[in-house]
């Protein structure tokens, strides 16, 4: 038989293999077709600049609301920033109270405010979680809680010390000043927030930060420590947010927008792509979970540069718990929710209406675990969701088709993909929630 009969009898692949390579073929003609649907970047910068001047208006007519403007029915707490002096007086004071209490034979015992689950309140005006004014008492001559008074009182001890010596540590070196007592530094790090709960003052007036995780990169200018750092040059690693957020200062953008990012594979594309420069914006991500220095830095950007907040996080349930943290606050750290919230972040993708949406390859999409699926229907019994129709709607759709998908499944397309018609066509179709 000749090669040319052979290759007209060949019926080619079948199955499986077929199908998948079908699937791929329409999935390539609809990303061209959704290529030819972009406008002119100048059409999308119009838009994207009446975005912006919106938040600066809205920014400049509305009144942040506070916990003491609302009248609610429960006594909550809340730490705010102080200084050194005031922190340390406030120490000397508990431990003076700890040695009168000594001295008169009855012992001595920490007021530590509880941060349980159960202890938490979510408030729709204020769209955060906060903290109930509730405490239970930790003495020392009690078998089941004298290990944790003694860590409350080392941890008083060393974080006075940093103070009087006016400089910063990471939690890391605290868990390493007394390891047999702490054994392992989630022990210390969970000590670190109930001080700073009982003091009343934010982590970071403690002088203890966590080590460097974040980084940002895109049209910022801002001092760190009084160096001058320039965020367009910082390649496409760059630049890490510092740790001492109260040393940054002298912010300046002529950003369009922020956008923020779940993960760091996804922050090198925008990054190398210079995608700030295409769409003027500030890119951000903590890679992953996000840290206590991201959320300070990012809720100040908001609040001294008045722009609008867009999040590019994984379509499955652990991306929007990420973004809820980023907009509601943590339940660890909600006694100060006030500092590290930013209110009214846009969810801009990947959603799951985006996976049929833009035809990601059924190769790319991931089952999910039934551990996924609780998560999901977890987050639909939190207040915050509920509150917010478009969030139900795509959470709904997540748990009844129980798949999900990372943000790289658009490299499927091609690696520049997310850069070249994802976000432009989201930014030029106004597409988010």
């Amino acid at each position: 038989m000749s090669e040319k009969k052979r290759r007209r009898a060949d019926p080619g692949p079948s199955g499986p293999a077929a199908v998948t390579k079908k699937s791929r073929a329409r999935g390539s003609s609809h990303a061209h077709d959704l290529r030819k649907q972009l406008t002119p970047d100048s059409d999308i910068l119009a838009s994207l600049r009446r975005m912006y001047d919106e938040a600066q208006s809205s920014a400049a007519s509305s009144k942040t609301l506070n916990l003491s403007d609302l009248n609610l029915s429960a006594a909550c707490r809340e730490v705010s920033d102080r200084d050194a002096s005031s922190v340390k007086h406030t120490i000397e004071r508990a431990i003076l109270d700890v040695a009168r209490s000594i001295l008169a034979g009855r012992g001595f015992s920490f007021d530590v405010p509880s941060r349980s689950a159960s202890n938490q309140l979510y408030v729709p005006e204020l769209d955060r979680i906060v903290l109930r004014d509730k405490s239970s008492s930790r003495p020392f001559a009690n078998l089941s809680t004298v290990r944790k008074s003694t860590i409350t009182a080392r941890v008083l001890s060393l974080v006075y010390a940093v103070l009087l010596r006016d400089i910063h540590v990471t939690k890391r070196d605290l868990f390493y000043t007394d390891v047999k007592l702490f054994q392992d530094q989630s022990q210390s790090d969970a000590v670190l927030d109930d001080v700073s709960c009982m003091l009343g003052c934010t982590r970071s007036s403690l002088h203890v930060v966590a080590s460097e995780k974040g980084v940002v990169v895109g049209r910022l200018v801002f001092t760190d420590d009084g160096d001058r750092i320039d965020c367009t040059k910082m390649g496409i690693g760059g630049k890490a947010i510092p740790p001492n957020i109260d040393r940054v200062g002298n912010l300046e953008s002529d950003a369009l927008f922020i956008l923020l990012v779940e993960k760091d594979a996804a922050f090198m594309r925008l990054a190398e792509d210079r995608f700030y420069n295409r769409f003027p914006c500030i890119i951000v991500t903590a890679k992953g979970q996000p840290d206590v220095a991201t959320r300070l830095f990012l809720r100040r950007m908001k609040t001294e540069l008045k722009l609008p907040v867009l999040a590019l996080v994984d379509s499955d349930p652990y991306g929007l718990k990420i973004l809820s943290v980023y907009m509601c606050g943590s339940k660890n750290m909600s006694y100060d929710s006030s500092n590290l919230t930013t209110p009214d972040i846009k969810w801009l993708g990947v959603r799951p209406s985006d996976l049929d949406k833009y035809q990601i390859p059924e190769q790319c999409r991931l089952a999910m675990t039934d551990q996924d699926v609780k998560a999901g229907k977890d987050l639909l019994e939190e207040e915050f969701v509920k509150r917010n129709e478009g969030w139900v709607k795509e959470l709904e759709s997540m748990v009844r088709t129980r798949q999900k998908a990372e943000i790289q499944a658009l490299s499927s397309f091609g690696f520049q993909y997310l850069t070249e018609v994802y976000l432009p066509l989201k930014l030029q179709q106004k597409d988010w929630l």
